[in-house]
């Protein structure tokens, strides 16, 4: 086996087992990855995946037995929207109202970049001085 070969080889093989640790997920990572998605209902500031509140336990058991069934990760968000209504969200959808949290910040970030390079132009710009004669 020449070097290369034996180089391409070592390549491919760290290629596939990275690409089967990747999509080997467990049930549990599953569930725990949903209930990240989800804000607790009951407790302020705490996705399902974090909170201790006994609803929480449940919404995670909930995902559980629904994973199980077959059922996706958009299925199991869009019960819970129908449930809860988008606040239950841990990420504001990208559409109407909601969209103002996603662009907002940017928004304000190059307003505010905007305004400084304006600032400093006009600071480093030569003042003209109409001297008469």
């Amino acid at each position: 086996m020449t070097p290369l070969t034996a180089r391409l080889a070592l390549v491919t093989l760290l290629v596939l087992l990275l690409g089967a640790s990747g999509a080997a997920q467990t049930l549990e990572e599953r569930v725990r990855d949903i209930a990240r998605e989800l804000m607790c209902p009951v407790c302020e500031g705490q996705t399902v995946a974090d909170s201790s509140s006994l609803l929480a336990e449940q919404m995670r058991v909930l995902i559980k037995e629904k994973l199980q069934q077959g059922e996706g990760r958009e299925e199991i968000l869009a019960y819970f929207v129908s449930r809860y209504g988008e606040s239950i969200l841990a990420a504001p959808p990208k559409r109407g109202v909601s969209l103002v949290a996603w662009v907002g910040p940017f928004a304000v970030l190059l307003l505010g970049a905007a305004l400084a390079i304006g600032t400093l132009r006009r600071w480093t710009r030569p003042r003209r001085t109409d001297v008469e004669e």
